[in-house]
């Protein structure tokens, strides 16, 4: 009796992906031409699927090119190839700067960056989902080894909820770095890239927080535009770090050590950051 019901729904998947895939022909083509290690059943074990993936990047390339006009510098500094991790700055009340560096390693480098989430996006109905089709995941100790074990491009904010929640008045000001990216890139032996990202904290200024906290999120921000302004954004990536020269795995263990490694990263980043703010000519050119 509940065959004929699994069929149906089984032809509509089946059309609605053709029809998508007819749609989003370039993008499709393009986030083909970018290693992906399917578990069998089309996506790989953390959800990311190049179909959904083509239609965040068919949403998200008119934003990056004609509203934010992002411009980058560097961009030769991140691998081709191989593990490694992008650690940047953090702002702007909505991850817009994260989805526009995600446009430009897709575009640029044609290489898949795995955003690293905060642990309370798991549990957003449809964002979750969302998040992960388009290649974002969990940022447990596990899921990243196994990530940079496969030779796959990390991307982490470590200043977290602190850095996209600063007011106005404290932009361009990173908050301090968590040190999770210090202890991974050493104990893994992996390249950190620095980026410096600006324009984000001009797009989108904070009104205050709502203590709302449905699903785990933190707050609810009360920005003063409904929609990003059309500020430009600069990314600015800088030369590997390599933390692990000189030391051991097993000095990740040390503290001391992942939080001198995790400073250097965050020094790196600010320099960029005010390296960029030196170089631009306003808010919005």
């Amino acid at each position: 009796m509940n065959a004929q019901p699994a069929v149906l729904q089984s032809l509509l998947g089946r059309a609605r992906r053709q029809l998508a895939s007819r749609l989003l022909a370039e993008p499709l083509e393009h986030m083909r031409s970018i290693p992906f290690r399917d578990a069998g059943h089309g996506y790989d074990v953390f959800g990311y699927e190049p179909l959904h993936a083509a239609l965040a990047l068919a949403a998200l390339e008119p934003v990056y090119r004609h509203w934010f006009r992002v411009r980058s510098y560097g961009v030769e500094h991140v691998p081709a190839r191989g593990p490694a991790l992008l650690a940047g700055n953090h702002s702007g009340t909505l991850p817009f700067d994260g989805m526009m560096v995600w446009t430009d390693i897709v575009l640029r480098r044609r290489r898949l960056p795995r955003m690293v989430a905060d642990h309370f996006v798991s549990g957003m109905p449809f964002v979750s989902t969302l998040y992960a089709r388009g290649g974002v995941v969990g940022g447990t100790a596990g899921n990243l080894r196994v990530l940079l074990d496969a030779g796959e491009l990390l991307m982490i904010f470590p200043e977290g909820v602190p850095g996209i929640s600063k007011p106005f008045r404290e932009r361009y000001q990173l908050k301090e770095f968590r040190v999770g990216h210090a202890e991974l890139a050493i104990r893994q032996r992996t390249p950190v890239i620095p980026v410096g990202i600006v324009g984000a904290e001009e797009q989108m200024p904070q009104l205050a927080r709502v203590p709302v906290h449905a699903f785990g999120v933190p707050y609810l921000p009360l920005p003063l535009t409904p929609v990003p302004l059309p500020v430009r954004y600069h990314l600015h990536y800088g030369e590997p770090l390599h933390l692990h020269e000189g030391l051991r795995p097993e000095d990740a263990d040390d503290p001391q050590v992942v939080q001198r490694a995790a400073e250097r990263v965050r020094r790196a980043v600010q320099a960029l950051v005010d390296k960029g703010l030196r170089l631009r000519k306003g808010v919005f050119r």
